[in-house]
């Protein structure tokens, strides 16, 4: 039998929104329910084991809220119903009452977090969900930075923050979690050290790992709140899909030059990534294999815009961006919040879902990133390969598909801009008896514009530059006498 569970009481009922139940009567369904899920017994019932007033109990469309109707056999098609009859009647809170007092705050604490405990909405009941709070965050690179240190200061019982990059040189303009001696190390153990020195007394889990299909539902799962700061397509649908599955709500960011997002997925029956966008761009029409560059205070505004969703949500106040998207163009200072509606045929989270684990999902080729079976296999230059060609004068046709801000940064000598979605109509700017290789920051943009090509009908010979530019900046090529 089928027990339907409202959304303002699944965090007390495990999180499910529907549970199977053994047939018979209500009463043997209720007491099916608070055995199998204890925090439900004292959130349906009073200390005299009344049902709560703001308590209603459907069985398909009568009300059997009164005791007397309990023991009236249910049959196997009537679904049971679990409904507040008030607004307001149960905490909004993602942290549960039983969690939220089993904490407490010591003078130190009482101290530390004064300013929170001077608010009605947080008051001491909201600083212990706080504290009680066990949430991820997916990346430490520019949306992290505040994200992380904002948490750690609010005091956030547990952090784990997930990611398997070193910082680099350039990080250090908008990821301001670390510091110049942080260049080469881990970024979670960088973060570590810097949530050290905010506050020592929360836990911190670094995890340096690359989140993939096999591993994400481990990582995630006996977590509250899922926080996505990463950066690219791949590792937002992953993210999106495996929140769905576990139940966990997401709070979503993405920022491009002076652009950022915000909103809230997979949150109490809400809308989640794919009922805004089904699928990601087309590879080549958006930047998604390069960073797209952003402002410096960019990623700390809309950083903490995410975690002061995150806290509303553990604290159980305020508005959520649940069903809204926050747009924010820090450049002509124009903000809007536009409604992000449920897609009832959303394949994930919709009436009839056809994704129903994150294992089998390619996503590899969802983005295209991965090179189709039955495609010829993409050649591919060293950039000492390729140093060698252009040092001894060698004919080579060089296409750079970067994006016009990635050139800015750094040119390749002689080579021909060509936007991968100009090259079928420009390609007979190419010399088929000329090799041709193209380049663009990592090595995955130039492989798909080799595949355009080749559909498109070019017949000649074409290498991609394998790593990109990023693998070519230590090479000195002897006609330019000096680095790229």
């Amino acid at each position: 039998m089928k027990v339907y569970i409202s959304a303002t009481l699944q965090n007390f009922i495990g999180k499910n929104h529907v549970i199977e139940a053994p047939e018979g009567d209500l009463w043997s369904v209720l007491k099916f329910l608070t055995e199998e899920y204890p925090d439900a017994k004292q959130v349906l019932f009073d200390e005299d084991n009344n049902l709560r007033k703001f308590v209603r109990i459907y069985a398909g469309n009568e009300d059997r809220t009164t005791t007397d109707m309990w023991y009236k056999t249910l049959s196997g098609e009537e679904e049971v119903l679990i409904l507040p009859a008030i607004a307001g009647g149960a905490n909004d809170s993602i942290i549960n009452d039983v969690r939220m007092k089993a904490q407490s705050l010591d003078d130190d604490e009482i101290k530390r977090f004064e300013k929170h405990l001077l608010l009605k909405e947080i008051s001491v009941k909201g600083q212990k969900r706080i504290k009680a709070a066990r949430v991820i965050v997916c990346g430490a690179g520019a949306l992290g930075s505040p994200v992380i240190q904002y948490l750690a200061a609010a005091g956030v019982g547990t952090i784990k923050v997930v990611d398997e990059n070193e910082v680099a040189l350039e990080d250090l303009q908008t990821q301001v979690i670390h510091g110049s001696r942080d260049v080469r190390r881990p970024k979670v153990a960088s973060a570590k050290d810097t949530v050290r020195n905010i506050n020592r007394n929360i836990g911190f889990e670094a995890e340096n790992a690359a989140l993939n299909a096999e591993n994400i539902e481990q990582i995630f799962d006996g977590y509250d709140l899922v926080i996505d700061c990463s950066d690219n397509y791949k590792l937002r649908y992953l993210i999106n899909d495996a929140c769905a599955l576990l139940d966990i709500p997401v709070v979503f960011a993405a920022i491009y030059q002076y652009e950022g997002r915000v909103s809230i997925f997979n949150h109490n029956g809400g809308p989640c990534l794919r009922c805004l966008y089904p699928e990601p761009p087309e590879p080549g029409l958006v930047p998604t294999c390069a960073a797209g560059g952003a402002i410096s205070p960019l990623p700390g505004i809309i950083g903490s815009i995410q975690a002061n969703e995150a806290l509303k949500l553990i604290i159980g106040i305020g508005e959520h961006l649940d069903g809204k998207m926050l747009i924010m163009d820090s450049l002509y200072l124009h903000t809007r919040i536009l409604p992000v509606k449920k897609d009832s045929n959303c394949p994930l989270c919709g009436l009839s879902k056809t994704i129903l684990s994150v294992e089998e999902f390619d996503y590899d080729d969802f983005c295209g990133l991965k090179e189709p079976d039955e495609e010829t296999p993409v050649e591919g230059l060293t950039p000492e390969e390729l140093t060698k060609r252009m040092d001894s004068g060698e004919p080579l046709t060089i296409i750079d598909v970067r994006e016009p801000h990635e050139r800015a940064i750094m040119r390749f000598p002689n080579a021909i801009i060509i936007p991968i979605g100009q090259l079928a109509r420009r390609m007979k700017e190419l010399d088929p008896e000329v090799d041709t290789v193209f380049i663009c920051k990592s090595g995955k943009r130039s492989i798909l514009a080799i595949n355009t090509l080749r559909e498109a009908g070019y017949e000649g010979n074409m290498y991609n530059l394998k790593g990109g530019f990023d693998a070519m900046k230590d090479i000195v090529l002897s006609h330019e006498g000096a680095w790229l």
